[in-house]
């Protein structure tokens, strides 16, 4: 998953049923070390960022006003 990734969608979550929901959108946050060992760094569901596997994800690339909207939230 390359690096520039700003979010990801969720298309396996059967290790984490508490922290990950199928189907949420969720925020990356760049770790280039994780990424070495295809992890990647997500905001999950307790507010905190924490890796998990890229396998549990699929880049996604929003448009720019679902972006700001997201951003917003967080």
């Amino acid at each position: 998953m390359k690096s520039a990734t700003k979010f990801v969608v969720c298309i396996e979550n059967k290790n984490y049923p508490a922290s990950l929901e199928f189907g949420k959108i969720y925020r990356v946050i760049a770790d280039e070390k994780a990424a070495r060992h295809n992890l990647i760094r997500v905001i999950d569901e307790s507010g905190e960022d924490y890796l998990y596997s890229e396998k549990s994800f699929a880049a996604i690339e929003l448009p720019q006003l679902a972006e700001d909207a997201f951003m917003a939230l967080v």
